[in-house]
């Protein structure tokens, strides 16, 4: 006996497992957007004072992909936090290098986990877009 898949039977689809990672990945990137992003002596630096106020919209984007049925759409999203959240940090300590050079700083546990999440947002996006069926 030939089993329906959910569209066909008229359920509805469920979401891939990566899914759950991808929603790991938006609360880290949304987190970290709060935190310090650089710690100096004069004091922190809050990652919504730059660039971690992009990265932050970027995160409520991946929220929304995690809540999509689609493993295509739901790869897209993950793909674009991963660009913005991976970007946007990198942009930042090359600037920030630019100007002072080394001494004086170091990156601080928000910068950190924007970086991490983005890396895992990247991860998800590909198995996503691998499982994602081929348009036809």
């Amino acid at each position: 006996m030939v089993q329906a898949s959910p569209q066909q039977a008229g359920g509805r689809a469920r979401r891939h497992p990566a899914s759950r990672r991808l929603l790991l990945a938006a609360l880290l990137i949304l987190v970290g957007a709060f935190l310090p992003w650089l710690a100096t002596g004069a004091g922190n630096v809050s990652g919504v004072r730059g660039a971690g106020l992009w990265t932050m919209y970027a995160a409520v984007l991946g929220l929304a992909g995690a809540a999509v049925r689609s493993p295509r759409l739901a790869a897209l999203h993950a793909a674009v936090l991963a660009v913005v959240a991976l970007a946007l940090p990198l942009w930042q300590v090359v600037h920030l290098v630019g100007l002072v050079g080394f001494a004086g700083w170091v990156p601080g546990p928000g910068l950190v986990m924007t970086v991490g999440g983005g890396v895992l947002a990247g991860s998800v996006a590909l198995t996503l877009y691998r499982a994602s069926p081929a348009p036809t």
